[in-house]
């Protein structure tokens, strides 16, 4: 694995977490968590790997291998929910006696953020939602091929052309290493059995309530890139009005990619939000 960090293994619950773990940040300033989309392939250094060494230069930023995905242990008879999830990231600050952090998710992993917020609020100050999921939307052609995908490299290849709307951003090269990922030992058995058809119903389970969403208090950054084919932009635009105090960046000539595509933008967004609560 070629990155900046040693990634580690914490015990989240019955089984370990593969972690991320960069930076250190200033005295009193919470630490950032990241949590990955979930595409197939997928890992949180995948998702994470042009944002971790620029964000932390200025914070601690943590990003886990959510369950079933990337080098998080994978029990026998576990099942995958949102539920799930949000007790995985508890256990994770649990254990790393965190009792704040920011939160960034992206697409899946936005609907995991918003779902942690809503649970344990006390345990987040700021929240940034990507591409995200979360709030109620017909399922798109898109995301049902990624939820439905079958290992191959020309399928591989097919779904990362649906993700980027620069399609130089992808090659025969990525696409080979996705598909290598994906059919590491069990990663394509978990997977498979996260959404199966139909997989409207995957979406439904990710929606938070209405109500909860217009009540959460926590200064949020919604993001989107204007030309996504995976999570349609109206999500965002639902969530930036039922948030009372979020704002809305949309990227143009962008699609699911936002931290890829226009990465320096991304960063620089995100850490201002960030500063922003820190006094900056």
């Amino acid at each position: 694995m070629s990155n900046l960090s040693t990634p580690h293994r914490i015990a989240t619950g019955a089984f370990q977490t593969l972690c991320h773990d960069l930076g250190s940040g200033r005295p009193g300033q919470p630490p950032l968590l990241m949590l990955h989309g979930s595409g197939p392939g997928v890992s949180a250094w995948a998702n994470w790997r042009l944002s971790l060494p620029v964000l932390s230069q200025q914070r601690r930023v943590l990003a886990p291998d959510l369950a079933g995905f990337g080098d998080t242990e994978r029990p026998a008879g576990v099942r995958y929910t949102m539920d799930g999830w949000v007790q995985q990231a508890l256990d994770l600050l649990d254990a790393l006696d965190l009792p704040q952090v920011d939160l960034v998710g992206n697409s899946f992993g936005g609907a995991l953020a918003l779902a942690l917020t809503l649970r344990a609020p006390q345990r987040v100050r700021r929240l940034v939602l990507m591409g995200s999921v979360g709030v109620p939307f017909a399922i798109t052609p898109g995301l049902d091929a990624v939820w439905g995908y079958q290992p191959s490299i020309a399928t591989m290849r097919s779904l990362l052309d649906l993700f980027a709307h620069d399609r130089s951003r992808v090659n025969d090269e990525l696409a080979r290493l996705r598909y290598e990922a994906s059919i590491q030992p069990g990663y394509q058995e978990a997977f498979a059995a996260m959404f199966p058809a139909p997989r409207q119903r995957w979406v439904d389970a990710m929606a938070s309530p209405e109500a909860a969403i217009r009540a959460v208090p926590h200064e949020t950054l919604v993001l989107h890139g204007r030309e996504d084919r995976i999570i349609p932009l109206a999500t965002s635009l639902t969530l930036a009005d039922w948030i009372p105090n979020s704002q809305l960046h949309v990227f143009g000539h962008c699609g699911h990619w936002t931290q890829i595509e226009h990465a320096a933008r991304f960063n620089c967004l995100v850490a201002d939000f960030l500063a922003e609560g820190d006094g900056a």
